[in-house]
């Protein structure tokens, strides 16, 4: 399947998130740009769209660049804490400033992530003998600390049934207005795509990345960086999502191989194409209502995951 398949299969699933909701839109009023049917396009479809888009673009591009930096397959965000480190930060920056608006929950997010992605790097550097399963094990007991320290930190401030309910992955509150920190996702992935062949040389290990003219330590910092600005953009936006950051590059990996240059819009256009296939999917289950993304994702991303390692271990 081709960079120009996948293309089509992203404008095809985007055609479908338009028309699909519980209300239905008139042609007619489209067609005229007024009335309730244009509102809803305009005020709620395009920008849950294009959060859509820039979550799964984002989310998958995020799992490239950790699974160089760690030399892991099964390495993202939802498998090494990133996750959770956001929602602490997000929830510290609400009851000590609350007034900072997005900017101060994303900077909060932000340092938390990016601190808690250094930590669990230290970590994994200091393991002797690990395989390919035991990483992420690490990463989610790592991400199960992290959570809990950010649920009894909501319990002592009395927001914890808040947090519950703004955490799970939700697209369906996306409107014209709140959303629009997502599109510092673009800017990360055109960063990425430019240093492509660096986090390439990157996955080749610390030893030949130094011996072929690579500041290592520059290139890690500035993954961790990019993979911050993109998590906490998506979890202040709409939510955690699990699993969109691990199966697609996998899935892509094994049948483009792990060349960035080539392989980085297939990985783009593949976590675009898997978050709206699966929030469609949420919409339909039980039509007109929907199921939130977090589960419709969490549940097919799971058995992806599932698949891809016993694949690796067959």
């Amino acid at each position: 399947m081709r960079a120009r398949s996948f293309v089509l299969l992203v404008l095809m699933l985007c055609g479908l998130s338009l028309l699909i909701g519980a209300r239905q839109i008139s042609w007619a009023q489209l067609w005229n740009f007024s009335g309730d049917a244009w509102l809803t396009l305009s005020a709620s479809r395009l920008p849950r769209l294009a959060a859509l888009v820039l979550s799964g673009i984002g989310l998958s591009v995020c799992g490239v660049i950790l699974q160089h930096i760690v030399r892991n397959k099964f390495v993202e965000p939802a498998t090494s804490g990133g996750l959770d480190a956001a929602k602490l930060g997000i929830l510290i920056a609400l009851t000590l400033a609350p007034g900072s608006g997005t900017a101060g929950k994303l900077l909060f997010a932000l340092l938390f992530c990016f601190g808690t992605s250094l930590i669990f790097i230290a970590i994994v550097r200091r393991i002797r003998f690990k395989n390919t399963v035991l990483v992420p094990v690490i990463g989610l007991m790592y991400g199960g600390v992290l959570s809990a320290i950010a649920e009894f930190y909501a319990y002592h401030h009395q927001i914890l049934q808040s947090m519950q309910g703004w955490m799970l992955g939700d697209f369906s509150k996306i409107v014209q207005g709140n959303y629009e920190i997502i599109y510092l996702i673009l800017p990360i992935v055109l960063l990425t795509y430019l240093y492509a062949h660096r986090f390439t040389v990157l996955g080749m290990g610390e030893g030949m990345a130094t011996s072929l003219g690579l500041n290592y330590s520059a290139t890690v910092a500035l993954g961790l960086i990019l993979v911050a600005v993109t998590v906490s953009a998506t979890v202040i936006t709409v939510g955690a999502i699990p699993f969109i950051g691990l199966v697609i590059p996998n899935l892509v990996a094994l049948r483009y191989g792990d060349n960035l240059g080539r392989t980085l819009p297939i990985v783009a256009l593949g976590g675009a194409s898997l978050l709206l296939a699966c929030d469609i999917l949420g919409r339909l289950i039980i039509y007109p209502f929907e199921v939130p993304i977090g589960l419709t994702a969490g549940g097919v991303g799971g058995l992806l995951f599932l698949f891809l390692i016993f694949w690796r271990n067959r």
